[in-house]
C-alpha cells in the first residue's frame, strides 16, 4: 500500500512530465501577415523609375514601406519562403534573408521592408538545399534593420526549418 508521500509524489510526477513533452505550437503566419492590419498590400508598392541603361525598374516605395505589425514582436511563429544568404560556410548557412519569392533581392530590386525577414538560424541549412522553398520556425521581432541587399523589417531567431513542400 502507498503511503501519503509516495502517492503524492507520483501524481506531481504524472502531471508534470507530460507538460515538459509538448513545445509550443508555432503560429502558422504568412507574407501578408507582415502587413499591419488596415494596410492592404497594393499600398506598399509606391511608384518606381525605369532606369533604362540597366534595364531595371526601381521601386520607389513611401512610409507604408516601413510600417510593420507589431503583433508578431516576440510571437513564436512558422513561416515559409526562399533563402538569400549572406555568407555560406562550409556545413551550410546560418544567417540568411528570407523573402517571399525566389530571387527577390537578387535580380529584381528589393521588396520593401515590410516583406523582408533577417534570419539567424540555430543549425545550419544545407548548401546544396538553398533553392528549395523552407519553412522557418522560431521567435520573431520587428526590427528594421539595413543590409547589403536591403532593408528588413522583422528578423527571426530560427529554432527549426524544414522543406517546404506545396
Amino acid at each position: 500500500m502507498l503511503n501519503r508521500r509516495a502517492a503524492l509524489m507520483l501524481l506531481s510526477g504524472s502531471v508534470v512530465v507530460p507538460k515538459m513533452g509538448f513545445a509550443a505550437t508555432p503560429r502558422e503566419i504568412t507574407w501578408d501577415d507582415l502587413l499591419p492590419p488596415g494596410l492592404p498590400y497594393a499600398e506598399i508598392i509606391g511608384e518606381g523609375e525605369l532606369d533604362e541603361a540597366n534595364d531595371l525598374w526601381n521601386p520607389i516605395y513611401d512610409e507604408n514601406a516601413t510600417k510593420l505589425n507589431e503583433e508578431l514582436n516576440g510571437a513564436y511563429i512558422k513561416m515559409p519562403g526562399f533563402i538569400i544568404p549572406f555568407e555560406t560556410g562550409v556545413e551550410g548557412v546560418t544567417d540568411f534573408m528570407l523573402v517571399p519569392y525566389v530571387g527577390a533581392c537578387l535580380h529584381t530590386p528589393p521588396p520593401p521592408a515590410n516583406q523582408l525577414v533577417m534570419v539567424t538560424a540555430a543549425e545550419p541549412w544545407p548548401s546544396e538545399q538553398l533553392w528549395d522553398p523552407v519553412w522557418v520556425t522560431g521567435r520573431m521581432s520587428t526590427q528594421l534593420q539595413s543590409t547589403s541587399l536591403g532593408q528588413t523589417g522583422y528578423s527571426i531567431a530560427a529554432a527549426d526549418m524544414d522543406v517546404y513542400e506545396w
